[in-house]
Order: C-alpha cells, then sequence, then structure tokens
C-alpha cells in the first residue's frame, strides 16, 4: 500500500483517542475515529466519495473489496462507513457465516442488518430511533401542509400510505407492521409496540398476540426480506438518512460450505447485484469483501459464471493503475515500510495523549518502530501482510503503555518480543514461524 500521508485532524479529543488506542492494545479494529489511522487510501478518496454523494442523491452501489487477510479490509470497510456516516448515512457491518448469517437466507440478513444498523448519532440496533424519527418527520409534513391537531393522524396515515406506495407492491406487511407500530403506541402498549417492530426487523418466533395486533402473520421469508429493506431506505430517507451503507463481511466463508448452500448464496449474491443495478434500491451502498482466492478460485464466483462476469474486473495491470471507480477493488496489503508508517502515526497519536510524550518519541522512535515491525513480521513468518494487528497490539500494550508509565523502562534494555501461539488468529498462527520468543536484537 502507498504510504503517501494526508491531513489529519490536528485537534483530536480524549475520547476518540481513547476509544482509537484501546481497541489497538485489544487487537481490534476500532468502530469509529479511522480518519485518524488511515495511510495509503487517499487514492480511493475522490471516486468513493464521489459514489456516495450519488447514493445519497437517490442511485444505489455495489462494490466488491478483495485483499489477503492483514490487507485492510475490515479497516476499508469502517472507514468508508465514517464517511458515509458523515453524510449521515445509516450503516450495518455484517459478517457472512454458514451458521449465524448464512448469505442464501436473505431473511436473515436483513435481521442482522437491522440488529447492527447504527447511524451518527445512535449505537446498533438504531432501527427504533429510526422509525420514531421517522413517524415525527410525518407529523411535522402533515402540519406544515396545514393539517390541524384532530386531523393529523389522519393525514400522517395519508402520507404512510403515499411514500410507501412502491414498497407495498412487494411488501404490503411492511406498511401493516409500521401502522401496528404506531397503533401500539398510542394505546401506551409498549410489550406489543417493542414485539411489532421486532417482526419489522425480520425477527422470528414474535409473539402470537402481538402480530395479531399489528395485522400480519408468519415470520419474514427469503422473498419478503427484500421488500422489507426497500421499506427501510425509504424510512431511512425520509427520516434525514439519505442512504444506507451495508457491508458483507467475510464473504470468503462460502467456499467452506456445503456445495448446495454455497450455489444457493452465490445465487442470492447475483440476485443482490442485479437488484441494485436495477434501481430497486434507491440510497443503497452495498460492499462485499473476500479474499483473491473467492473471486478467482472455482469454489467462490468462478463458479457461478453469471456473478463472475458481474464482478469481472482487470487485476493485470499494476495495482497502481487500479481503477477505484470498478466494480471491484483490490487492497494490496502491506509492506514494511507502510506497516512502519502506520506504527508512527499510532505512536504520534499515543504520544498526544500521554503524560510524557516526550519520552514517548524518544524511546519509540523511528529506528525503534521499524525494528519491532519486522521483528513481528519475522514472527509471522516474513508475512508483513498479516502483521498489523500482532504489530499495533504489541506497540501499544507491551511498549508504549510500558514507557508511559514506568520511568526507567527502556524498550532496547527491558523489553524481548514475545509471540505466543495462544494470541494468534488461525491465519497468523498457520503462519507463525514458531511460537517461541523472537529476540529483536537491540
Amino acid at each position: 500500500m502507498s504510504t503517501a500521508r494526508f491531513s489529519r485532524p490536528t485537534q483530536v479529543s480524549v475520547t476518540r483517542r481513547r476509544a482509537v488506542i484501546d481497541a489497538l492494545r485489544r487487537g481490534a479494529v476500532p468502530e469509529s475515529g479511522l480518519d485518524l489511522l488511515a495511510t495509503g487510501l487517499d487514492r480511493f478518496e475522490s471516486a468513493l466519495d464521489a459514489e456516495l454523494d450519488a447514493v445519497a442523491s437517490g442511485a444505489s452501489v455495489f462494490k466488491a473489496m478483495r485483499g489477503e487477510y492483514g490487507s485492510g479490509k475490515t479497516f476499508f470497510t469502517r472507514w468508508l462507513g465514517e464517511r458515509a456516516k458523515r453524510r449521515n448515512f445509516a450503516v450495518a457491518e455484517i459478517q457472512v457465516s454458514e451458521t449465524e448469517t448464512p448469505l442464501h437466507r436473505l431473511e436473515t440478513v436483513y435481521r442482522r442488518l437491522t440488529e447492527r444498523l447504527t447511524t451518527a448519532s445512535f449505537p446498533p440496533s438504531a432501527l427504533r430511533s429510526v422509525v420514531d424519527a421517522w413517524f415525527y418527520a410525518l407529523e411535522e409534513d402533515s402540519l406544515a401542509a396545514g393539517a390541524t391537531e384532530d386531523e393529523l393522524s389522519a393525514k400522517v396515515e395519508e402520507l404512510l400510505t403515499a411514500r410507501l406506495t412502491e414498497v407495498s407492491r412487494h411488501a404490503p406487511s411492511f406498511a401493516t407492521a409500521l401502522r401496528g407500530y404506531r397503533s401500539a403506541l398510542a394505546e401506551d402498549d409498549e410489550t406489543t409496540a417493542t414485539a411489532v417492530l421486532a417482526w419489522l426487523g425480520g425477527q422470528p418466533h414474535v409473539a402470537a398476540a402481538a402480530r395479531r395486533f399489528a395485522g400480519v402473520r408468519g415470520d419474514l421469508d427469503h422473498f419478503g426480506a427484500l421488500g422489507f429493506l426497500q421499506g427501510l431506505l425509504t424510512v431511512l430517507r425520509d427520516s434525514g438518512h439519505p442512504g444506507l451503507l451495508v457491508v458483507l463481511d467475510e464473504v470468503e466463508t462460502l467456499q467452506r460450505v456445503r456445495s448446495d448452500a454455497r450455489d444457493k448464496a452465490l445465487n442470492a449474491l447475483r440476485q443482490l447485484i442485479d437488484e441494485v443495478h436495477s434501481g430497486r434500491f434507491p440510497g443503497l451502498y452495498l460492499v462485499i469483501t473476500g479474499t483473491p482466492a473467492f473471486y478467482d478460485g472455482q469454489q467462490g464466483v468462478q463458479r457461478l459464471p453469471p456473478l463472475a462476469q458481474r464482478l469481472a474486473t482487470d487485476f493485470t495491470t499494476d495495482p497502481r493503475f487500479d481503477n477505484p471507480r470498478a466494480v471491484q477493488l483490490r487492497l494490496p496489503g502491506f509492506t514494511l515500510e507502510s506497516l512502519v508508517d502506520l506504527g508512527t502515526i499510532v505512536r504520534d497519536l499515543y504520544a498526544a495523549g500521554a503524560e510524557v510524550p516526550d519520552r514517548i518519541k524518544a524511546l519509540a522512535d523511528d529506528t525503534y518502530v521499524t525494528d519491532l515491525a519486522r521483528a513481528v513480521s519475522g514472527a509471522l513468518g516474513g508475512k508483513v501482510g498479516v502483521a498489523p494487528r500482532l504489530f499495533l497490539k504489541k506497540l501499544v500494550g507491551d511498549v508504549l503503555d510500558r514507557i508511559d508509565q514506568f520511568e526507567d523502562f527502556d524498550p532496547r534494555q527491558h523489553y524481548t518480543l514475545t509471540v505466543k501461539s495462544s494470541e494468534l488468529t488461525d491465519v497468523e498462527r498457520n503462519l507463525a514461524v514458531s511460537a517461541n520468543d523472537v529476540d529483536l536484537g537491540l
């Protein structure tokens, strides 16, 4: 990845800095504050921002991200999510899983979407906040059109019907459930309102009494899920959220499922792409992530030729000339140079909130950060591309924290890098040369 730096916020709040540092200390990708760490992503900014703006204006976009483990796919999608939230988009990040979220069951995907729905103001699940904001907007629009207090309820019903006309052609129960939710609130029946909203979010096994009250039947199915997604986009737009970014992460897990389930999932993905491109989901930005093996191998996309055709992208040229407007984007992963660049960014961010910033920068200078990056990569069989998570975890938790807390701690004298098998992920463990201590040799 390019190591070109671009402007970062000069003033960072204590809360943002702590959230980022705490996540890195745990070996996790931060949920927010990714702009503070982003490096090498500037070449994507212009094209992706243009696509987000188009989606906010009613377009829909599908994007496929490809990259090996450690190339930064999760980081990239969360960074994109932050850019989307700045435009007041809602965002949902979904982990594809054979048992928890099988892609061929779109009703389950929709349910996970509503469970993970978040906005700039509300954490998951933001579904109730969005629906409440929608009804408030309908009331405000009705009053602005001249409705009196006595007419308000009827006028809101008229607006609800009008704005969900297209949705109701495919999923009439979506509007029915919204009416049931509003009726339950009007009767101060919180239990029923909560149950009806759960049904609207695709939850199974909702109490029969709540479903009868709302006038809906059964559970959401595969085909109804697409209609409900269409309805959710309408509600989001009218409640002040012009778009929805949905990330289907780790789609490569499809390669490990039974062949019949894999074929159904690949076909469901093809169906989703076609629906996005048909214009059925204005305001949707759908992203999938996967490894090159998923896109190029016979157990993945290539298994379904129509899907392979839709995702076909030329990657035969130098990565410098990859087209960020293409349907598929390539994250080439980290080099030692870009890993060191990321490490110095993290060190400077840490130092900005430390009690002894000068000591942090002196004892963990650029040379030390370089040596640590090289040592962690060596412990993982020289695979720099899979080192970022472990490198940043060691840098923050083993080195910077100790410099900050212990006046006489010098990492060159008092720290030997230790990589234990138990702290590695499966991929990292398979690449590690051994579980023995690795001496920095400083």
